[in-house]
């Protein structure tokens, strides 16, 4: 008999996807976003956009392409990570892509449905580059989960596109490691917790939940952000630094690793919530802690990532 955690997270397909385990606090309804369709590989896919409301600056708009967890869709993104508000803020397009059966195809072999995942992200970006002014050479992605080892993927096979990547709660598949060969270097910055029961900080396997997950083998999140570093040509990691407090009835903590003299644009962080389970921190506690660990409220992961981003100088434009 399986036990009572396993059983409610396989029926929420488990990997911070379920749309009806994530609620919008206070009903407050996010900004509108657009939903478009196109045709891929003869499948039928789709995303959701949404454009800030002000003027593309002089290069256009730098774009972020936010990957749902599996078992997750573009709306479930979207109210977790509340990125329409910071792009209108910081005058950045963000696009919520769909996966097929609710899951990406991110490089693990157990993956179930081998779908060309890199192909539709690639056609989405020609799409969103014909209908708006944007800069190419700041086109980024994080995701969630399932959408954080995507992020990887997409960060081995269109590093001539994405410029850098932040992974959130998932780190590169195992199996795709020695297929992970980036033309060019990508930042990275991998937020990862250390109490995670679904994707071990410490790497190996991935929860499978009888055989409903996608199971499969990662690195650990220090593992990855080495993996990184050392494409990119990185020096050593500089000391941890803990950041202070802002919750003090909140138990996590943040602390941060940074590689030394990375290419410019390229840099690598590791940013360890400890205590920080399988959670977008400063999101909502979408399942109970004892299910999928505590969502830290000590830094809101949205506005550090899209800071992450901004701050990097742009690539040469393709």
């Amino acid at each position: 008999m399986q036990r009572p955690a396993v059983i409610i997270l396989s029926c929420f397909a488990t990997l911070a996807g379920a749309a009806s385990a994530w609620r919008n606090p206070a009903g407050a309804r996010p900004a509108p976003s657009t939903p478009v369709e196109i045709t891929v590989g003869g499948l039928n896919r789709s995303y959701e956009i949404h454009v800030p409301r002000s003027p593309a600056p002089g290069r256009g708009y730098p774009v972020l392409i936010a990957l749902h967890g599996g078992g997750g869709q573009a709306e479930s993104m979207i109210r977790l990570t509340k990125l329409h508000d910071l792009a209108d803020a910081r005058g950045f397009i963000v696009v919520y892509p769909n996966g097929i059966d609710k899951h990406w195809n991110d490089g693990r072999t157990t993956v179930k449905r081998k779908v060309d995942d890199v192909g539709f992200i690639a056609a989405m970006l020609d799409a969103v580059e014909r209908d708006y002014r944007v800069d190419r050479g700041r086109i980024y992605a994080t995701g969630i989960s399932n959408g954080a080892i995507m992020s990887n993927r997409l960060a081995c096979d269109l590093s001539d596109r994405i410029a850098g990547i932040a992974p959130v709660a998932g780190t590169l598949a195992t199996d795709y490691a020695s297929a992970c060969h980036p033309a060019n270097p990508v930042a990275v910055l991998q937020i990862s917790g250390d109490s995670d029961p679904i994707m071990p900080y410490a790497g190996g396997a991935v929860a499978d939940f009888g055989g409903r997950g996608e199971g499969g083998l990662v690195q650990s999140a220090p593992q990855s952000s080495a993996f990184w570093a050392r494409l990119d040509g990185c020096g050593r990691a500089a000391a941890t630094v803990e950041f202070p407090t802002v919750r003090p009835g909140d138990s996590t903590r943040i602390a941060v690793l940074r590689y030394r003299d990375c290419p410019a644009g390229a840099r690598v962080e590791l940013w360890t919530v400890k205590g920080g389970g399988h959670t977008w921190p400063g999101g909502a506690q979408y399942l109970p802690a004892v299910f999928i660990g505590r969502a830290s409220q000590q830094v809101n992961a949205s506005a550090a990532i899209a800071d992450f981003f901004l701050s990097l100088p742009p690539r040469s434009s393709r």
